[in-house]
This record gives structure tokens, C-alpha cells and sequence, in this order.
């Protein structure tokens, strides 16, 4: 009997579950976009996505998902011919790679695999030996959304100021933002990008670019920056219709604003990175301890490593394969693919999942769906330590 009535939960790595609240606001008649409250709320906005950034720098909004903004980073960074530096802990840093290399840019890929942070030691030593200076910027995503890495920027920063390289540093956060801490400028980062589906808590369909002064100074000479792509009219414009390239999107900023409130101004953003940075252990400890009886581990070994806003998991066997699918069938919960961790060609590609905890999840959406899954495999008959629910509840009860 399935038990997968009632509202389905989502635990996959965006789009993340929407606030009633971002839903709400969301659902009203189009508005004037000429002039009036529009206007005055979206100029509120950029000064609140400046906080949630920690960044002084400018910032534009795109009607894209993740993948854009990454096109609009590249479009603004690069010329036809200049090169990157892509330091890729999983599938999205090689994502970024592919993007920049089919827009024409020269791409050199330091592949550190799918469980291990980006040794800024190597990252250092590639800009070293580039004394001609033709690497314009190194790219590295902060949480890689596949593999669940997150990697030091501030270390990455240290290694590229210490060989003395002027490359800036583009740093993708379409999974962290609003869930792990980051600070854009106290980290030296010069290009920030994020979309709005994750921590922002907001439908996909909106993505953001951050960029400092140094690098509004080194896109003057880009020539990929399209007239729908170039960030200087969205950051710097006159006119409303600027900042969008045409029309805006309307009903998504409307979401935007009550997010934000959310945020920073009802929740704050250190408890904001706290309330995730729990829920994240929560999941470990569950995975910890069915791994002490089964062929069950976590993705990333070194929890220092570990993004707070998605978990990439192994259960073997092709265990995590029927896990996903009898948990959408019979309990009404949705975990995300092992994206990346295998071709689906490949046998072991059932091997793997991941269970998101980002933006408006609490310890009983957590907790809940640690049940479930406790449940799939004593139901599908996959072997796993016990425990798994009490040390979630324990890391829950010591918060």
C-alpha cells in the first residue's frame, strides 16, 4: 500500500521547497513596469542581495537559471581566445568548463574527481608556470551542487596572491549561497554567480552576477558581452528597462522581496547558516551510522569538506536507485539523481543519490525524510546499521 498521498516533499538540490510566503507574493496581476512601487522595489533589492553576498560590489539579475549566470560571467570576463583557469570539484565545476570552452575561451581543467576538495597548493603551482599572465581568471564552484565538495576559497585566494598572478577569481555559489557562509569581498572574490532556486528560495528563473571593480575594469576589453548578456547596463543603467535587457520578471522579483526579508531580515543570516550547518550534520550522522551495517557512505569523507546545503551519498548495490524510487512511489518524497557520480550507462550509476536540505527546510522536513528513507530500506530489504534516526536526533536535540 502506498502511503505517498498528501503534499510531496522535495528533497532534491533546487528547485528547493518555496515559502507559502514567496508563493503568495508571487501570486498577484502584472504590474506597471514603466514607473511606481516595481521601480522602488527592485531598486530595495540590490542593496539586500549586496548583504546576502557579503559585498560592496556591484551586482546584475538575469532571467536565467544557473546556467546563465555562467554565461554571463564568461561573457563578461573573457574575449574569444583568452583563457581560463577551472578548477572543478565535480560535475558542475566541469560544467562551468564546457560553458566557457564552447563560448571560445581557452580552458585549462585541473580535475581534482568527485570527493575531494581543490588543492590550492596545484591551483598555484598552473599559475605559477603561466609567467606570461594569460590566465584572466580562475573559475571554482564554492558547493559543487553533484558531488557535494565544498572547497576553501579563501585558501584558493591565498594561492593565487602568493605566486603574485593578477587572474581574478570567479567563484560559483548557485549552491551555497543562503545556506553555507560566504563572504564575496573579505575573500577577495572578484565574480560571484548564484540563481534563485536554491537558498534564495525562489522558482527558478532568476540569475545573479556579482563583480567587483576589478572586474567591471577587465570586461571593458571582453568582446563575448551580447547586448542581452553585458552586466554593465543591468549594474550601472539609467533606465529601468536596462537593468533586464527588456522587460523584468516581474512576478519572480515580487518572490525575491519577500525572500529576502525572510533572510536577513526575520531569520538572519548567521542563523540562516547555522540552521543549515545542523541539518547538514543531521543527515551525516544518519548516513554514519546505517553505514556502520551496509555498503552506505558518504560521498565526501572530511566533514570540513562537506557543503550544508546538499549531501551526495553511496548506497550500493544499486540500493540508492530503488531507495529514490520507492520513496517517490510509496512515501511522497523525491531525493535528488547521483548526478555526475556515473554515466547512466553505467551499472553503478544507480549507486548513488543526494538528499538536499536547502533554504525553507526545518528539523522536522530533515528528520522526516531520514524516516523515510529509514523505512525504504527496511522495506526493499537494504542493509544498514541501526541508529541512523536517533544520532539525527541527537545532532537536532544539541543544536
Amino acid at each position: 500500500m502506498s502511503l505517498a498521498q498528501g503534499r510531496p516533499y522535495l528533497a532534491i538540490p533546487g528547485p528547493s521547497t518555496m515559502p507559502d510566503r514567496v508563493l503568495n507574493a508571487m501570486h498577484r496581476a502584472a504590474p506597471n513596469i514603466y514607473e511606481g512601487a516595481l521601480v522602488e522595489m527592485t531598486r530595495g533589492l540590490y542593496p539586500d542581495l549586496r548583504r546576502v553576498a557579503g559585498t560592496a560590489a556591484h551586482v546584475a539579475i538575469y532571467i536565467a537559471n544557473g546556467h546563465g549566470a555562467w554565461e554571463a560571467a564568461n561573457a563578461n570576463l573573457f574575449s574569444r581566445g583568452s583563457k581560463a583557469l577551472v578548477a572543478a570539484t565535480g560535475r558542475f565545476g566541469i560544467g562551468w568548463a564546457e560553458s566557457a570552452k564552447r563560448m571560445g575561451v581557452e580552458v585549462e581543467v585541473i580535475d581534482f574527481g568527485r570527493a575531494a576538495p581543490a588543492d590550492p597548493a596545484r591551483i598555484a603551482k598552473v599559475l605559477a608556470a603561466d609567467t606570461g599572465h594569460a590566465i584572466r581568471a580562475v573559475l571554482v564552484t564554492h558547493v559543487d551542487t553533484a558531488s557535494s565538495v565544498r572547497n576553501d576559497i579563501p585558501a584558493i585566494r591565498a594561492a593565487i596572491d602568493a605566486v603574485g598572478h593578477p587572474a581574478l577569481l570567479a567563484v560559483d555559489c548557485i549552491a551555497s549561497l543562503g545556506c553555507d557562509e560566504f563572504h564575496m569581498d573579505a575573500w577577495g572574490v572578484d565574480v560571484m554567480v548564484a540563481a534563485s532556486q536554491k537558498g534564495l528560495m525562489v522558482p527558478p528563473g532568476l540569475g545573479f552576477v556579482w563583480f567587483s571593480d576589478k572586474a567591471l575594469a577587465a570586461s571593458q576589453g571582453a568582446d563575448l558581452a551580447t547586448p542581452y548578456w553585458d552586466w554593465k547596463p543591468r549594474a550601472v543603467g539609467a533606465e529601468y528597462y536596462q537593468f533586464f535587457c527588456g522587460t523584468a520578471p516581474t512576478h519572480h522579483l515580487f518572490g525575491l522581496r519577500e525572500s529576502l526579508t525572510m533572510i536577513l531580515e526575520e531569520e538572519g543570516l548567521p542563523h540562516v547558516w547555522a540552521r543549515h550547518a545542523t541539518l547538514a550534520r543531521a543527515v551525516w550522522a544518519a548516513f554514519e551510522a546505517w553505514g556502520r551495517g551496509g555498503d552506505i557512505a558518504l560521498n565526501i569523507t572530511d566533514p570540513a569538506h562537506r557543503g550544508h546545503s546538499v549531501t551526495a551519498a553511496r548506497i550500493g548495490g544499486g540500493g540508492a536507485g530503488r531507495l529514490r524510487k520507492w520513496l517517490e512511489t510509496e512515501a511522497g518524497v523525491t531525493l535528488g539523481i547521483g548526478l555526475g557520480m556515473a554515466l547512466p550507462e553505467d551499472p553503478a550509476y544507480g549507486d548513488f543519490l543526494r538528499v538536499a536540505h536547502m533554504g525553507h527546510v526545518n528539523a522536522h522536513m530533515t528528520l522526516g525524510v531520514l524516516a523515510s528513507m529509514e523505512a525504504g530500506m527496511r522495506a526493499l530489504g537494504i542493509p544498514h546499521g541501526k541508529g541512523g534516526l536517533e544520532a539525527a536526533a541527537a545532532v537536532v536535540a544539541g543544536a
